[in-house]
């Protein structure tokens, strides 16, 4: 059976996706100069936080995924980040091929807010390989790739918010149910408000106001207050 080694040499933005997307260079290696015809590659992706140290700023931002910094010796375990598909095509011996990874900038995603608040260094990434080869020499043979192949890279947190910035400049994202919505779009189209920066700004200034509907999110948005007048 033909023996596979995997690396990843670096990453980068691609600021020509429609949405916040990674590309990691792989590098495949078969022994012995092996002839590869194809190459059908399975990558998880996986966050290994232990593998790095956090300042306190960090550290505050982590506390609601991994509790406080006492516990973080049995609380910070691996964070799932990817999982994607390659196909590599036919080579002798070593090629190198683009890892496409489309990345998500929803807040209520593990590795999002993990990544969200690292303020700089690097993030540990473990790579997971599995698939299927084929081979040989004037024909060919379906060989597994063997769960064990792995290779461990470090990506610069800069890449990760050159990648933010290129689809949500100096913007954050928030997903909310379909009520919730509903009844925002009705408080912005009522109040005639021209943005959603505008009405969540009009909400929160009139939240600090004494109403009835203060302790109500959705009855403020809805103007409903909840009682029957006399």
């Amino acid at each position: 059976m033909t023996e596979f080694s995997f690396a990843c040499t670096g990453v980068r933005a691609d600021r020509y996706a429609a949405g916040p997307t990674l590309v990691f260079r792989l590098r495949v290696t078969a022994a012995g100069e092996a002839r590869v015809h194809a190459l059908a590659l399975r990558c998880q992706i996986r966050i290994e936080p232990a593998r790095r140290g956090y300042e306190s700023a960090e550290a505050d931002g982590l506390a609601d995924l991994f509790g406080e910094r006492s516990r973080w010796g049995g609380t910070l375990q691996p964070v799932q980040f990817a999982q994607v598909s390659l196909m590599v095509p036919g080579f002798t011996g070593e090629t190198e091929a683009d890892l496409v990874v489309p990345c998500t900038y929803d807040m209520d995603v593990a590795a999002t807010r993990y990544l969200t608040a690292l303020t700089g260094g690097e993030v540990p990434l473990l790579m997971l390989f599995s698939g299927t080869a084929f081979t040989g020499v004037g024909g060919f043979q379906v060989e597994p790739v063997p769960w064990d192949r792995e290779a461990a890279f470090r990506m610069p947190v800069a890449t990760w918010r050159e990648m933010v910035e290129q689809h949500f400049p100096g913007c954050g994202w928030i997903r909310l149910p379909r009520d919730t919505m509903d009844a925002l779009l009705a408080y912005r189209s009522r109040h005639a408000l021209p943005s959603w920066e505008a009405t969540v700004e009009d909400l929160l200034e009139n939240s600090v106001a004494a109403s009835p509907t203060a302790s109500d999110p959705l009855r403020a948005l809805t103007g409903t207050t909840g009682r029957t007048d006399p």
